[in-house]
């Protein structure tokens, strides 16, 4: 649901009922995860995604039916040889899909409202959902935030201690916003492991992961502008103020004119950060990747020839770099895609950051045996990271 939270929360602005069909449980090969929603209001309007198109129509007709009659419901969906291409994944996966009315009357709305308008601001919260258990706590939601505060409840009959429910759910979806992991939990309906299983799903919404270019160059801007489209806060440095500007860098959401290894370190950054070092100079170089490879960000990559990659990896060798640290680096940086101008070389790179927050191998899906759907982050980051946008 807060994948699709600026939309809803203009919903909510304009006072629109809608019903959310949200993915809460997923196996076999779909294209997506849990988490993702889609929502139709009273006139029949659209936001968002369960299934990429498989499933769509099916799920629209639910959302009105919620409408209509104020029920919750947790609906399957995939496919066998007989109706691959009936209602259904033709890609073989199976969906779990809970779809929930959010109507002025509903008690949930609140919560709903809430999260989104919260989401939307690019805070971190986190939404608890009953997926599955008694009919009467199907649907109830919790908003949780880092801070200890939260709103909503999952409680109430048949459950005798909704209040300990409510404590447990809350250190659950404040443990998961730690990692930035959406999935499923089972808790004890009166707030234990034991007892009367439900499902949740806790649905993890965080700030835009931040991707900082250095270096004001032709690259940097189409970058800038496929980081935009991934959902990054896009940072461009550069330390020559001539080149540094807003009109030339326009869908960054920050330009700034700074030595880069001192912006970063000063700026803030976490283990979804991706680093791009477009300079290819090495006296701006050479003391940033110096600093970039001993911080706990998900990606470095440094643009040059491979006569400059070898050039920069003696330079910070001498500059006490080890080789674990080189490890690390991208250089030279993007996938073999065989670009050439700038908004090419731009997909070139965004492509190998997506493959290594993925942990796919970057090869053509035609004739490959690899799964085209997988379900979280590269092996090395699983648990560390969250999900960008």
């Amino acid at each position: 649901m807060l994948d699709i939270a600026a939309d809803l929360h203009r919903w909510c602005r304009e006072g629109r009922d809608f019903a959310v069909a949200t993915v809460v449980a997923v196996s076999g090969s779909a294209p997506r995860q849990p988490g993702a929603a889609l929502a139709v209001d009273t006139e029949g309007a659209v936001v968002g995604s369960v299934s990429g198109g498989c499933v769509e129509g099916a799920v629209h007709d639910l959302c009105l039916e919620a409408l209509r009659t104020g029920g919750t419901v947790r609906e399957r969906f995939g496919c066998s040889d007989e109706d691959a291409f009936a209602t259904g994944l033709t890609c073989g996966g199976v969906l779990d899909v809970l779809v929930s009315p959010v109507r002025a009357a509903d008690p949930a709305r609140p919560v709903y409202a809430a999260a989104v308008a919260a989401a939307a601001r690019g805070e971190a919260v986190a939404v608890v959902r009953v997926t599955a258990g008694p009919a009467a706590l199907l649907g109830r939601a919790l908003l949780v935030r880092p801070g200890g505060g939260r709103t909503g409840t999952l409680g109430g009959a048949p459950v005798r201690d909704g209040e300990a429910l409510d404590r447990t759910a809350a250190r659950t979806a404040r443990a998961m916003l730690d990692t930035g992991r959406t999935g499923a939990v089972t808790l004890g309906a009166d707030g234990g492991r034991c007892g009367r299983p439900l499902e949740l799903l806790v649905e993890v919404g965080l700030p835009p992961a931040r991707m900082i270019v250095f270096g004001a160059v032709d690259f940097a801007a189409a970058l800038a502008r496929v980081g935009t489209f991934l959902g990054y806060r896009v940072t461009v440095c550069d330390a020559r103020p001539v080149f540094a500007t807003r009109e030339r860098f326009p869908e960054a959401d920050e330009v700034v004119t700074a030595w880069p290894h001192r912006y970063l370190e000063t700026t803030g950054v976490d283990g979804r950060t991706v680093l791009c070092v477009l300079t290819h100079d090495a006296k701006f170089d050479v003391p940033l990747l110096c600093r970039a490879l001993r911080l706990p960000v998900a990606y470095v990559g440094a643009m040059g020839s491979r006569r400059t990659h070898l050039d920069r990896l003696e330079r910070l060798r001498e500059a006490g770099v080890t080789e674990s640290e080189l490890a690390r680096l991208r250089s030279p940086i993007g996938l073999d895609l065989g670009a050439r101008t700038p908004e090419e070389t731009a997909l070139s790179i965004a492509a190998e950051i997506v493959a290594d927050r993925r942990g796919g191998s970057g090869v053509p899906l035609t004739g490959a045996h690899t799964p085209i759907h997988r379900d979280g982050q590269s092996p090395s980051r699983r648990g560390r990271f969250g999900s960008v946008v």
